[in-house]
């Protein structure tokens, strides 16, 4: 897959939600996923597709209810690709927040090795 296929499939899968379709289909098994910063929950980074697909499990278990989702077209390079991700959400436990992130992509021999996030 280029590139531009695997970004354009993942912009697709995550406007759906569908985080663990993408990274079961998408991600490396030795990618790596890098937070702005280390938080209780979850680490600044986050080594090996099983440890990213339970990082997504656990965010996911954290929302209460998803109000909105939007992810931007992809800005795609040779072997990077970044979208913008903004979600309206109410966490449990901590109410109706809204979220936006640069959300920053590697590929390696057809599969995401990298995602960076940006807040």
């Amino acid at each position: 897959m280029t590139t531009a296929a695997i970004a354009k499939r993942l912009v697709a899968l995550c406007r759906k939600a569908q985080w663990e379709t993408a990274h079961k289909e998408l991600y490396a098994l030795n990618a790596q996923s890098i937070e702005p910063y280390a938080t209780p929950n979850f680490p600044k980074v986050t080594k090996g597709r099983a440890k990213i697909i339970k990082k997504g499990h656990t965010f996911g278990a954290m929302v209460e209810k998803m109000h909105s989702l939007k992810v931007s077209a992809p800005v795609v390079a040779d072997n990077s690709f970044a979208c913008t991700m903004a979600m309206d959400v109410t966490m449990k436990g901590q109410g109706r927040m809204k979220m936006a992130e640069l959300c920053v992509y590697q590929v390696n021999k057809g599969k995401i090795v990298s995602e960076q996030f940006f807040f």
